[in-house]
């Protein structure tokens, strides 16, 4: 399994728009500091407070609003699922990050979720990922 780990400055507004992408949420790791989705069976995204997300490192907390430090990036089953997951990330107060790729067989388009923390949204064409 994959666990992103996300540090959020308001856990509410981080809750209702990992919600608002279609993510489901597992209360079970979820509490007044922390939300937990589950993007797939294999990938979990949590949402942290920054007080929260300072409890597992050291030194200080990064902003990802004023630096990017990773890149979080999902496969698409087609063009449209890219698309519309970024204009949904965007309507639920996400904001457009680089513009959208089409290299032919491999398209993608990215999103900043409220905090910044950036996620890329990628189809590839199956023929070439199969060889």
């Amino acid at each position: 399994m994959i666990f992103v780990n996300l540090p959020v400055a308001d856990r509410d507004r981080a809750d209702a728009f990992y919600a608002a992408l279609g993510f489901r949420r597992n209360d079970q790791f979820s509490d007044e500091r922390c939300v937990s989705y589950s993007v797939e069976e294999n990938i979990a995204v949590m949402l942290l407070t920054r007080e929260r997300f300072a409890d597992f490192v050291t030194g200080e907390v990064g902003d990802p609003a004023q630096a990017t430090s990773v890149l979080n990036c999902l496969s698409a089953g087609s063009r449209e699922e890219v698309d519309r997951l970024v204009a949904t990330a965007i309507a639920a107060g996400g904001k457009p990050w680089l513009p959208a790729q089409d290299h032919g067989v491999m398209y993608g388009a990215s999103f900043t979720d409220p905090d910044g923390n950036v996620w890329e949204v990628m189809w590839m064409d199956p023929s070439v990922v199969q060889g």
